[in-house]
């Protein structure tokens, strides 16, 4: 994303929310971590996530948005993104961001404001959270601020996750056209990469899930360089983005006519993942389309094999994830509401028998309802 991505009018709605916000928490500065919220209030995207980076986000909109990088993106941000200072640390020689960040705030008469901070659970490592916590040890907790904003995609945003779901459909469809015996994982992996990439695809935030035969027992197993042999389950799972807004995908495979074992538990996943989309309106509480998929996995005996969450939110992606903190869970306090995306994806793992099943769906609430964002090939797909 750069600041070019979306209007003017875009920005100033969102800076106009979360200063809504920020007023009523009693913050005066936000201190942004997180680079999807960064992203969110300035454009850019860098890869300075990988070291400390923070945007000064002021109550006042008089005062200067900042932004602290390392060095090397300093160039980047100054063109790409709506902040009006841009600040390096290290890069040339070594340097503490923290000391760095406390000499802008006070050229910028920043230290005496009220302040709030993000931390979230990536990009902020814990000596450096020590120091901040020790320089502002007033400040008011605000990981959630920009976030839960965030949850209600704009029409804008949403246009770039239907240009990713055609990417990532497409991506899907070439790697299936691969599958067969002999067939290496990783060779597979390295096809659907290029498909994603080819297509003006980003970099995946989160790698690629490919597992067969006894593997597919594993949920997250990463693609190696077994060959395929006739009989295997084969579950394929990625994800893909534009302008770093991700769509996620799970198709389940058999190399040959799968087992009947094979099918039981595909049509048991695919009536939960069903059922749960069904209830995934504007209005109803998350954790009743998470129940409802739960139940179907129960009542057919396979609750303790459940090892995933039903869904959760996608956003705007950075290694290591893609995942907003909305999850349909047994704890769940949210609501959805009409603009929300989130993944479906409720599975059944029996590691005994070395067998796995997950399908997975993005949908976007509708006014008018659920919507699959990838209805390519649903089915238990015989290669």
């Amino acid at each position: 994303m750069s600041k070019d991505d979306f209007s003017r009018e875009e920005f100033a709605d969102r800076h106009r929310r979360v200063r809504a916000r920020m007023a009523e928490m009693g913050i005066e500065l936000l201190i942004v971590i997180h680079p999807t919220n960064i992203q969110y209030l300035i454009g850019t995207r860098t890869k300075s996530y990988q070291e400390f980076q923070c945007l000064l986000f002021p109550l006042d909109p008089a005062s200067p948005m900042i932004v602290e990088m390392r060095l090397a993106e300093v160039a980047e941000y100054q063109d790409l993104s709506l902040a009006d200072h841009a600040y390096g640390w290290g890069g040339r020689e070594p340097g503490d961001p923290i000391e760095v960040l406390r000499r802008i705030m006070e050229k910028h008469g920043y230290l005496k404001r009220r302040i709030g901070l993000e931390v979230p659970y990536y990009y902020l490592g814990v000596h450096d959270h020590a120091k901040l916590r020790a320089l502002f040890p007033e400040a008011v907790e605000a990981t959630s601020l920009i976030e839960r904003l965030k949850f209600v995609k704009s029409p804008a945003e949403i246009a770039y996750i239907r240009k990713a779901a055609g990417i990532v459909e497409k991506a899907m469809h070439v790697g299936l056209e691969q599958i067969r015996e002999g067939v290496a994982e990783c060779e597979l992996a390295g096809t659907i990469y290029g498909s994603l990439l080819s297509q003006g695809g980003d970099s995946p935030a989160s790698p690629m899930n490919i597992v067969t035969g006894e593997r597919a027992c594993y949920p997250h197993g990463a693609p190696t360089d077994r060959r395929m042999k006739k009989g295997d389950a084969v579950n394929v799972e990625f994800g893909g983005a534009y302008r770093r807004y991700c769509v996620t995908i799970g198709r389940q495979l058999s190399i040959g006519k799968p087992s009947a074992r094979h099918q039981e538990i595909y049509d048991v996943v695919r009536e939960a993942c069903d059922a749960c989309i069904d209830k995934m309106r504007s209005g109803v509480r998350a954790v009743d389309a998470h129940n409802a998929a739960k139940k179907v996995i129960a009542d057919a005996g396979y609750d303790e094999y459940r090892l995933h969450t039903t869904g959760y939110g996608i956003a705007p992606g950075y290694p290591p994830s893609w995942g907003e903190s909305i999850h349909m869970f047994g704890d769940s306090e949210y609501v959805l509401e009409a603009g929300m995306m989130l993944s479906v994806e409720p599975p059944i793992y029996i590691h005994a028998e070395r067998l796995g099943v997950r399908l997975i769906d993005d949908v976007l609430i509708t006014e008018k309802g659920p919507e699959i964002l990838t209805p390519y090939l649903r089915d238990l797909t015989v290669c």
